[in-house]
């Protein structure tokens, strides 16, 4: 069977828009000190490093699924009809792949990190399911690298001297009513507030 093609950003993001609203899992994942790679044994040995990355990638991911180089070291995986928990057994086993049959010429600390967040739980749209999925990127790193982590909400902690009731309360119906979380809904209305007065930074 034919290794699906490693698509580029904007085809990625047309792979989530034709999904419509079927649940899924992303993956948003990169190489571990891939700087040092470069530095160290020069770009011709990192693209090589690159293109291990995609063949395990598109290899080892389930039938229907989409690879997308983001930009840079940093790739992304759509994961139709999966499970987080599932998703991260599976980019487990990719990790640990990778760091078995990395060249033993590379550096050691060559790894990958894997953070994941799955729609409609952590978020429907693109832009706030990349941004939950980064984040747990960033937790991974965060926690010792070479490892995947699900995205785990922070408990905003809602203050009724600063947030009304009435307020709360509609926030909770407009939350069920779009089928996403408060917490994205409060962020997307903070970047419009930041967007919107911009000149004033």
């Amino acid at each position: 069977m034919p290794r699906p093609a490693i698509l580029n950003r904007e085809a990625f993001e047309t792979a989530f828009q034709n999904l419509g609203a079927a649940p899924l899992t992303l993956a948003v994942l990169d190489l571990d000190h891939f700087k040092e790679l470069n530095d160290r044994l020069g770009h011709a040995e990192g693209d090589r490093a690159l293109r291990d990355v995609e063949r395990l990638l598109s290899g080892s991911l389930p039938s229907g699924s989409s690879v997308g180089r983001i930009g840079g070291d940093e790739y992304a995986a759509l994961l139709p009809e999966t499970a987080a928990e599932t998703a991260l057994i599976l980019l487990d086993e990719v990790i640990k792949h990778f760091h078995i049959h990395r060249d033993p010429h590379w550096p050691k600390s060559l790894g990958l990190s894997v953070g994941l967040a799955a729609r409609p739980a952590h978020a429907s749209e693109y832009a706030d399911l990349y941004r939950a999925a980064d984040e747990a990127l960033l937790r991974a790193k965060r926690e010792g690298r070479g490892r995947a982590c699900i995205y785990v909400e922070s408990k905003m902690v809602l203050k009724s001297n600063y947030y009304p009731k009435s307020q709360l309360e509609r926030l909770a119906k407009l939350s069920g009513a779009l089928g996403r979380t408060e917490a994205s809904l409060l962020r997307e209305a903070l970047d419009d507030l930041i967007e919107k007065n911009r000149g004033a930074l």
